[in-house]
């Protein structure tokens, strides 16, 4: 049994309602895949790559599972599928209902066309490292070197402790659910409480 984190995204509407209604259902969908034993708490991001949409919500879930890694990805893509996501459609980094990716697999490395692991960008993006130091500060990253808090320190310091406008948000679609041990931190990045950023 190995624990993947699993980044979660959108800024559309699916069939499941608003963004967070949707990131809500697309978590208990998650347990059909292993356990889910942590969520972070969901997070307003800036979008990255192309400005002209809306704001994403983000959050991370740590899910045990038995499946292996190629297994994983298609299950994964085909819950995306089920919220109305077309990965051939759209624009590249565009809007989209659910985003589902691999950041990391227990200990593995894999570098193949359609997956690498550790996820390739995750050291920069400030929304992915928010929400997974939230739940595991401590994991280590392979290829890295370093967990995942020192990754978030580094980009925070590397950015005069910008963080992408990552700011905090409740939502009672999402703590319905329940956070199971994550969810309750505050956001370790500049600025992460400041409304004005929703």
């Amino acid at each position: 049994m190995r624990t993947a984190y699993i980044g979660m995204g959108g800024n559309l509407a699916s069939w499941a309602g608003k963004p967070q209604a949707t990131l809500a259902a697309a978590a208990r969908r998650l347990e059909s895949l292993g356990r889910v034993v942590r969520r972070s708490s969901l997070y307003s991001t800036e979008p990255v790559g192309y400005a002209e949409q809306p704001r994403f919500l983000n959050a991370v879930v740590a899910l045990e599972t038995e499946l292996e890694p190629g297994e994983l990805l298609r299950s994964l893509m085909a819950i995306e599928q089920e919220f109305g996501r077309d990965r051939r459609a759209g624009i590249a980094n565009g809007p989209r209902t659910l985003d589902l990716d691999i950041l990391l697999l227990g200990e593995m490395e894999i570098s193949q066309l359609d997956l690498e692991i550790p996820h390739p960008r995750l050291s920069e993006r400030a929304f992915v490292l928010v929400p997974l130091n939230e739940i595991a500060p401590e994991a280590r990253v392979p290829r890295r070197g370093k967990t995942v808090a020192q990754l978030l320190a580094h980009l925070c310091e590397s950015s005069n402790g910008a963080s992408d406008g990552v700011v905090r948000v409740g939502s009672d679609a999402w703590a319905a659910r329940g956070a199971r041990g994550g969810g309750e931190q505050e956001a370790a990045t500049a600025g992460a409480d400041d409304p004005s950023l929703l």
